[in-house]
C-alpha cells in the first residue's frame, strides 16, 4: 500500500514486514514497526561567514511488541537482519518485565487506512551546499541593508529535509509515504543609541518553490526589528489584547493539549470532560483537515496506521470531542480519532477581518508580537507570560512596548475572542490568523 512511488520504499516495507513476521514467530501476540529514512542539509551564516554546515543521513527502526497486554519497545539504527532480530528480542524481553495493562494494544483492524491518497507532500530540493550558503548570505545581506539601524545579525539559515516513513502492524497494514520540508530563516538586531532589539522571520513549506524568497525574509526580519526600537514599558492595566498569528497558533495549541486523550484520562486538563461545552464564541469553529494537499500537517494515517479523516472538532464554539490515540481512547471508553502523534491541519474558521480592520476593532489595547517564558498551567488554565509588542490607540499603533506580562485564564480567553484576522499562518499543523481577546491583565510598571 503506497501513497507515492519512491525508490527506497519497497526496501523499507520489506524491513517492516520481516520485523513483524519475526515478532510473531518469537511469540508476540501483536506488533507494530516503523522505519524511517531521512536526509538533510542545513546551513547557518552570520555576517557573511559560514557558522555551521550540516549534512544528515539517518535510518532507524522502532518496534513495539505485545505479549497479551504487556508492552515492550526497542529501536535500532542498524537495519541488517541480525540487528532487527536483536531489536525484536530486546522488545520482547522488556515486555516480559512490564505490568499487564488492559488498555494496551493495537487499534482495531477496521480503523486502518485502506487507501493512501497522494497528498503532494514530497518536493525534493536539489540544493547543494554552495547554493544554500549563497541563499543564506543573500537573505542576511538583505536584512542588514534594509535600514542603517540594523547593526548586527544573529544568523540566516537554510534547511532542506527529505523523509520516507513506512509503518506496519500485525493487522496486515503496511504503508508509507515520502515527505519534504524546507525553510529559510533570518534573525537580525536593530540598534538606536543604547537601545537594541532583535527580531526574526522565516518561511517554511513542503515545496521549496512555495518559499518566500530569501531577500524578502531578510527584509521582513529587519522591518520587525526596527519597529521595536524605542520600546518602553506600560503601567499595569486591563485592556484588549491582539495576538499576532504565530502567537495565536500557540493559544490554539494549548487548547489541543487540553483536549488530548492523555490530559483527559489523567484528569490534568482545564478542559476536563468538556465535550458539549461552549468553549469559544458561536462565530468560531475548528475543523481538522488532514488531507490538504502540500500542507505541513497533512498525513494519510496517524502514528498507529489509523486512517485520518476530516472532522468538525468545534462547531459554533461547542466542543464535539477529543483528540485520541487508541490507548487514551480505551482509557476513556471511546474510539481513537486518528490523532496518535498530534493534530493534522487544525483550521480556525469564522468571520475574518483584514489587519487594519482588526486594529480598529482593537481600538485601544495591546498588540502582542513576541512572548517569553512558559507560564501556563495546563490543569487550571491560568496563563501568565512575558510579552512585547505595540500599544495601540484608536486603531493606530502608537509605540512599541516590552518587559510586560499578559495574564488571564485560557478558558475565559477562548470565550473572550471577539475577532480573528485573515492573516492566517499556515507554517505548521495549526492554521490560525490573529486573535483578539476582549480583556486581559497587562502587568508592567
Amino acid at each position: 500500500m503506497t501513497a507515492s512511488a519512491h525508490p527506497d520504499q519497497k526496501a523499507l516495507e520489506q524491513v517492516v514486514e520481516r520485523a513483524l513476521a519475526l515478532a510473531k514467530s518469537c511469540g508476540a501476540t501483536a506488533a507494530e514497526a516503523a522505519v524511517g529514512a531521512s536526509t538533510g542539509l542545513s546551513v547557518t551564516v552570520r555576517l557573511g561567514e559560514v557558522e555551521t554546515l550540516e549534512y544528515q543521513r539517518d535510518r532507524s527502526l522502532g518496534v513495539t511488541v505485545y505479549a497479551g497486554h504487556r508492552k515492550g519497545s526497542a529501536s535500532t539504527a542498524n537495519l541488517t537482519p541480525a540487528a532487527v532480530e536483536e531489536t525484536i528480542a530486546k522488545a520482547l524481553s522488556i515486555a516480559s518485565f512490564t505490568a499487564d495493562d488492559e488498555y494496551a494494544g493495537l487499534p482495531d483492524a477496521n480503523l486502518m487506512a485502506d487507501r493512501l491518497p497522494d497528498l503532494d507532500l514530497s518536493h525534493p530540493w536539489e540544493l547543494e551546499a554552495p547554493q544554500a550558503v549563497e541563499l543564506a548570505r543573500r537573505c542576511e545581506a538583505a536584512g542588514l541593508a534594509h535600514d542603517p539601524r540594523i547593526r548586527n545579525s544573529e544568523e540566516a539559515s537554510v534547511s532542506t529535509h527529505r523523509k520516507l516513513r513506512v509503518f506496519g502492524n500485525s493487522h496486515g497494514f503496511v504503508g508509507g509515504y515520502p515527505s519534504t520540508s524546507h525553510s529559510v530563516t533570518c534573525v537580525v538586531v536593530g540598534q538606536n543609541g543604547d537601545d537594541m532589539q532583535r527580531d526574526y522571520w522565516y518561511t517554511a513549506a513542503r515545496d521549496w518553490r512555495a518559499l518566500e524568497d530569501g531577500e524578502s525574509v531578510g527584509r521582513r526580519a529587519a522591518e520587525k526589528a526596527v519597529r521595536r526600537l524605542g520600546a518602553g514599558k506600560l503601567a499595569t492595566r486591563k485592556a484588549p489584547v491582539l495576538f499576532a498569528p504565530e502567537l495565536a497558533r500557540g493559544l490554539i495549541g494549548h487548547f489541543t493539549g487540553a483536549i488530548g486523550g492523555a490530559a483527559q484520562y489523567r484528569k490534568s486538563s482545564f478542559l476536563l470532560d468538556a465535550k458539549g461545552a461552549q468553549l469559544f464564541p458561536e462565530a468560531i469553529s475548528l475543523i481538522e483537515r488532514p488531507h490538504l494537499p502540500g500542507a505541513l500537517g497533512s498525513a494519510p494515517f496517524d502514528g498507529e496506521g489509523v486512517a485520518t479523516r476530516d472532522r468538525e472538532l468545534v462547531v459554533n464554539g461547542v466542543l464535539d470531542g477529543y483528540l485520541l490515540d487508541s490507548y487514551s481512547a480505551r482509557k476513556l471508553g471511546l474510539v481513537t480519532t486518528g490523532n496518535a502523534g498530534g493534530v493534522h491541519n487544525l483550521v480556525v474558521q469564522g468571520h475574518m477581518l483584514d489587519p487594519k480592520t482588526l486594529l480598529r476593532k482593537l481600538g485601544t489595547g495591546l498588540l502582542v508580537t513576541e512572548m517569553m517564558g512558559q507560564g501556563v498551567n495546563p490543569v487550571t488554565g491560568d496563563y501568565s507570560r512575558g510579552a512585547s509588542g505595540f500599544w495601540v490607540e484608536s486603531g493606530e499603533v502608537v509605540r512599541p512596548v516590552h518587559e510586560i506580562t499578559v495574564a488571564g485564564n485560557l478558558r475565559q480567553m477562548f470565550l473572550g475572542i471577539v475577532a480573528q484576522g485573515d492573516d492566517v499562518d499556515r507554517r505548521g499543523a495549526i492554521h490560525c490568523g490573529s486573535l483578539l481577546i476582549d480583556e486581559m491583565t497587562i502587568a508592567g510598571d
